[in-house]
């Protein structure tokens, strides 16, 4: 590998499903090759660092060849630490507990129309 297009690189790399999805996402000013912001044609060769961020993950990969690369320690515990605070973090809604059950449906629904009433 001498040099590929850095869009195509990410694409074949799996980064982005589709080669459109990589360059917007280059175009975005997600992606920096060699701590730089990217442009879509910018070659990639063995030996740059590329730091994609894809959503909320920031992904920081030295390029070894073609679709080869290997992400950096640094990259790797920041993201296994994203992913824990994920898993323990309550999700949206929790605290409003479960279903109302047909009785406590009733009773709102009472009072709902005792509201409509009073209007």
């Amino acid at each position: 590998m001498n040099q590929v297009r850095i869009d195509k690189w990410l694409w074949a790399a799996r980064f982005f499903k589709t080669r459109g999805a990589a360059t917007e996402a280059v175009l975005g000013g997600r992606v920096h090759v060699n701590g730089e912001r990217a442009k879509p044609s910018k070659p990639v060769r063995a030996g740059d660092t590329v730091e994609v961020t894809i959503g909320t993950v920031r992904r920081a990969v030295a390029v070894i060849e073609a679709a080869l690369y290997a992400e950096t320690a640094e990259s790797l515990a920041a993201r296994e630490q994203h992913a824990l605070e994920r898993r323990l973090a309550r999700p949206p809604g929790a605290d409003l507990g479960g279903r109302p059950t047909k009785q406590a449906r009733r009773r709102l629904d009472s009072l709902r129309q005792v509201r409509r009433r009073d209007r």
